[in-house]
């Protein structure tokens, strides 16, 4: 339910929303050659821009596109001044997103929901939380230490806290994490501190906007750019429907309808655009967001538009955003992990709850082959010169399995 109330209970839920997506929103811009801080910015416009189409309905933060990653640095070709045509390609991406919501509204939703049955959407989200649990544990086992600590503070508190500290767990576990992280620093020496805050002294105290890169250039439409990066939408729109679901699945609604998926997607090519057009990464619903929702139950749209204002704000401040930037990766780890693991968890449910009869061979099937598609080729095939999901050809796997093989009774 939406509930607009400028407290200090819906401020601190909207920082832990930005905490949970900050790692992953500066790691796009950061291997592609990107800027973080416009990508901070871009991605909080491309929330508010999300939420405009979709009515203020559906609690997402959009932030920048891990599936655009090899395309943008074909494009690139390490080469800065190339941005430009980055930028282009994006738009381009952003635009196709546009055509798709147009034929999803003018076919109707019916038609594209009956392809993702629980059967399909089940393991999909499950895939969806298992394939990003490497990155979880990676991250984790810098310093297992912090990571277990940061990841119990985060269970005990969601399970033990009461009354205003349980709609906090994650902050908490930042928090705590990021305090045992100095302790071992003093206490191990290691060779490599866990936390360094070189960048909040070299930070600028205000970074305006045209300060903080070379950015703000036109783009440019290059062919071979655009028919490198555009394509994407169309695995990503796949993605897309697989998150929304999730969302959905958490909160109890279903966002595909109401709103409608047109809508959904709409504000992911809207996004999009707005992220070409002043130089930061494509931008794609979380899945970091829909586990901080399962952990804390915490649904309110307007805690992320919250979160929105804050990652603008802190792409224009240098020395907040450099904050940030010193969370140790074992801290973020810790909390990846169960954020992660709530998702796929959040995939079983969605089988349990559908009362599929697993007796019969064809809902076995379907299931196996989603899970071993979308988890084997995790990694993405390459086609063309531009990167596909294992997530993608699972999701087209299953709804094409699930047309073709006959409904046992």
């Amino acid at each position: 339910m939406r509930e607009v109330k400028f407290n200090s209970k819906n401020l601190l839920l909207g920082v832990q929303h930005l905490f949970a997506m900050f790692g992953a929103t500066v790691l796009v811009p950061a291997i592609t050659g990107l800027n973080p801080a416009v990508a901070l910015i871009t991605a909080g416009i491309g929330t508010i821009i999300f939420h405009l189409c979709t009515k203020g309905q559906v609690p997402v933060f959009v932030g920048s596109s891990f599936a655009f990653i090899a395309g943008v640095q074909i494009v690139m070709q390490g080469d800065p001044a190339r941005i430009p045509i980055v930028q282009g390609g994006i738009i381009c991406a952003g635009l196709v997103y546009v055509v798709l919501s147009i034929l999803v509204r003018l076919l109707g939703p019916d038609r594209i929901l009956k392809l993702f049955p629980p059967v399909v959407t089940g393991p999909v989200i499950v895939v969806i939380g298992l394939t990003l649990a490497p990155n979880a544990l990676g991250n984790a086992s810098q310093n297992w230490i912090v990571a277990i600590i940061t990841l119990a503070t985060v269970i005990v508190v969601s399970i033990f806290a009461k009354g205003y500290f349980k709609l906090v767990p994650i902050l908490l576990g930042i928090v705590v994490g990021y305090a045992a992280a100095i302790g071992y620093d003093l206490i191990a020496h290691p060779e490599v501190a866990l936390v360094s805050f070189s960048p909040i002294l070299e930070a600028d105290l205000i970074s305006p906007f045209w300060k903080i890169g070379e950015f703000f250039t036109l783009p440019k439409f290059d062919l071979s750019a655009i028919l490198t990066l555009a394509p994407i939408a169309l695995v990503t729109f796949m993605e897309h429907v697989g998150d929304i679901t999730t969302n959905g699945a958490v909160v109890g609604k279903n966002f595909l309808k109401d709103p409608g998926l047109h809508r959904t997607v709409l504000g992911d090519g809207l996004a999009t655009i707005a992220a070409g057009l002043l130089g930061g990464p494509a931008n794609t619903t979380y899945g970091e967001n829909t586990g901080v929702l399962a952990v804390t139950k915490v649904y309110n749209p307007f805690v992320l538009e919250l979160a929105a204002g804050f990652a603008i704000l802190l792409g224009l401040f240098g020395k907040f955003g450099a904050t940030l930037q010193t969370i140790p990766v074992p801290v973020m780890g810790g909390v990846s992990i169960l954020l992660f693991g709530m998702i796929a968890s959040i995939g079983i449910r969605t089988l349990a709850e559908s009362n599929l009869d697993f007796s019969h061979s064809r809902n076995l099937i379907i299931v196996a082959l989603i899970l071993v598609v979308g988890l084997g080729l995790s990694a993405g095939v390459s086609i063309g010169g531009f990167q596909i999901s294992g997530l993608f050809l699972a999701v087209v796997l299953g709804a094409v399995a699930n047309q073709l093989f006959p409904a046992e009774v």
